[in-house]
């Protein structure tokens, strides 16, 4: 079965999943180079995922930490807030989750819900976006100067491919937790939610944060381009990782056999 064409803005074929995972594979193995060294160097590493809804944010993130250990690479994803976080100061939850020495922290949306979900849905007046594009700034040099390495990408996908992932969403049973009322009704508003993107990167679009925009309509292709850029993006040196061997196992003591005093799963399958 040949490999299907992708939206009409782009001639390249869909990559094939044995290019996918071979690449992703050698991937990988640098990032498990990059944890040594932001271990060892007590980097601090802030990376900032957003995008239209199912434009890949979550598989990229899984694909970045699935093998990488979650005491360095660390996924924040918050629910709506409660009504004493309304109460905080609109930064203030965002804050006590940015890294320490030694940590990558990734954002599965971010304090920019402000300027798209919270401005398109209205959740929040236009004054409050407009004070929060002119704050998040000085905000982002804040967290520079304080040693965090800030990183941000925009997910961008197209409006077809965005109704196919939405109605498999819809029909596979496995992903419905995918969708909320606020995906649904969010879906009607693309025009809306373009123009708040241009405003946000009109804004926040800084020497110091700038934002990397990634076409997602092949999710393979854009899985890689972001995991490479990542690691161009992160200065680091590949450890000398320690050869390991097994140590010799005691010879087990002869025991008669009894029941253990546990209840054995049933073996259906």
């Amino acid at each position: 079965m040949g490999q299907k064409k992708k939206h009409a803005g782009d001639h390249r074929t869909e990559m094939g999943r044995k290019v996918f995972e071979k690449e992703l594979k050698r991937l990988h193995v640098e990032l498990v180079h990059l944890q040594h060294w932001v271990r060892e160097q007590g980097l601090k590493v802030c990376v900032v995922f957003e995008g239209r809804d199912a434009a890949g944010k979550g598989g990229t993130i899984k694909a970045i930490t699935e093998r990488v250990s979650p005491r360095t690479f660390r996924v924040v994803a918050l629910s709506a807030p409660t009504e004493q976080e309304k109460s905080q100061m609109y930064m203030q939850r965002y804050i006590r989750h940015f890294p320490s020495a030694g940590e990558v922290v990734i954002f599965d949306r971010s304090w920019y819900n402000r300027a798209g979900v919270e401005r398109v849905m209205g959740f929040c007046t236009p004054e409050e976006t407009r004070r929060f594009l002119e704050a998040v700034p000085g905000v982002e040099k804040a967290m520079v100067e304080a040693g965090i390495i800030v990183i941000k990408y925009w997910l961008d996908v197209s409006p077809e491919e965005q109704t196919r992932r939405l109605n498999d969403r819809i029909t596979d049973g496995r992903k419905t937790w995918k969708l909320s009322p606020i995906d649904l009704a969010s879906y009607t508003k693309w025009d809306e939610y373009t123009e708040a993107r241009d405003a946000m990167f009109a804004a926040s679009h800084t020497a110091w944060a700038p934002w990397h925009t990634v076409q997602s309509d092949d999710k393979r292709r854009a899985r890689l381009n972001i995991i490479r850029h990542l690691l161009s993006v992160i200065p680091y040196k590949r450890s000398k990782l320690k050869t390991l061997r097994l140590p010799r196992r005691n010879a087990p003591h002869k025991r008669r056999s009894r029941e253990l005093m546990a209840t054995p799963v049933p073996e259906v399958f």
